[in-house]
């Protein structure tokens, strides 16, 4: 066990966020666990376990909470729910590594907010940053924040507090206030400080400006140009950089002619089978199967046998 849990740890020593810290507890639990666990439930628990060396950025859930809550319930002689079942035969099979690799790397550059490798034009940033870190304007405001609620309860261990994060197509988890709450009421004023300043959020009394970013996400990249950016789409990103970290995702290539091309050939696949079972019929085989085969997909009969195996896999029912 102790052997394992190394190996776990040394995968994810490299990775931000500090993952390798707070995934140990889970780890080592899985590990003293999985000898004893039903064969069901160690086969399901394994999925989530292999999850656990994904980058955070492709979870769908956390899978951490996960983990650790069903080693939890089986330690009681619990069984796993129904909808916990449901839940893991649904995740899909965890990014290969070379896609694991390549978000990794961005996560890297995410955690410390550095966005250079794939974007150009820093000066625009720093001018605007600049422009507002010596707004007097701003900082009265922010008093006046800090005078009416208690921030530093809001605040995580670094001192940061974020707004309300934007989501794809806007749609917000929530869009309500209750402004008898003063969560709530704190966190519409604090959103309100942000939109007006472009700000991400705040770390101790220096505001955090919005940055041009790409972050990948576990459904897609998404690029956010903040409003008072003066967008220039040659200069500002590094497309090619962008399109190689989204490309390494992308499971075939993609296109009307490729499409056209995929058609065909599951037409060709889908006489192939007829083909075949008309060799079995007929009890053909070897060269005068190969030969058959050719001739009714109106190939030449020196078409490498291969040519067909690729075909059947391609398109295999």
């Amino acid at each position: 066990m102790k052997k394992a849990l190394a190996r776990d740890l040394k995968k994810l020593e490299a990775r931000a966020y500090h993952i390798a810290e707070w995934a140990e507890d889970v780890l080592r639990r899985y590990h003293a666990a999985i000898p004893n666990l039903p064969d069901e439930a160690a086969v399901r628990l394994r999925v989530l376990y292999d999850w656990m060396f994904v980058p955070l950025t492709l979870w769908p859930f956390n899978i951490q909470e996960m983990l650790n809550d069903l080693l939890a319930a089986l330690g009681q002689g619990k069984r796993l729910s129904r909808q916990q079942c449901l839940i893991i035969d649904l995740l899909p099979a965890p990014p290969d590594e070379t896609i694991c690799a390549a978000v990794a790397d961005h996560e890297r550059h995410v955690q410390t907010g550095s966005y250079e490798n794939l974007v150009k034009t820093q000066a625009k940033f720093s001018q605007a940053e600049l422009a507002i870190r010596t707004d007097p304007q701003l900082q009265s405001q922010w008093s006046r924040i800090k005078a009416t609620f208690d921030v530093q309860a809001c605040a995580d261990y670094k001192g940061v507090i974020r707004r309300t994060m934007g989501t794809e197509r806007n749609l917000r988890p929530t869009f309500t206030v209750n402004l008898r709450s003063r969560a709530d009421a704190f966190r519409a004023a604090f959103d309100a400080f942000c939109l007006r300043w472009n700000l991400y959020g705040m770390q101790h009394d220096e505001p955090l400006l919005l940055k041009l970013a790409v972050n990948i996400t576990p459904y897609g990249t998404m690029i956010l140009i903040p409003s008072y950016w003066s967008f220039d789409p040659k200069r500002d990103i590094r497309w090619d950089a962008i399109a190689s970290l989204h490309r390494v995702r992308v499971p075939r290539r993609q296109g009307s002619a490729l499409a056209e091309g995929r058609a065909e050939r599951m037409k060709l696949a889908e006489k192939l089978r007829q083909l075949d079972q008309e060799t079995r019929r007929l009890k053909l085989k070897g060269e005068k199967k190969h030969a058959f085969l050719c001739e009714g997909l109106g190939w030449v009969p020196e078409t490498s046998a291969k040519r067909l195996s690729r075909l059947r896999a391609e398109f295999k029912k």
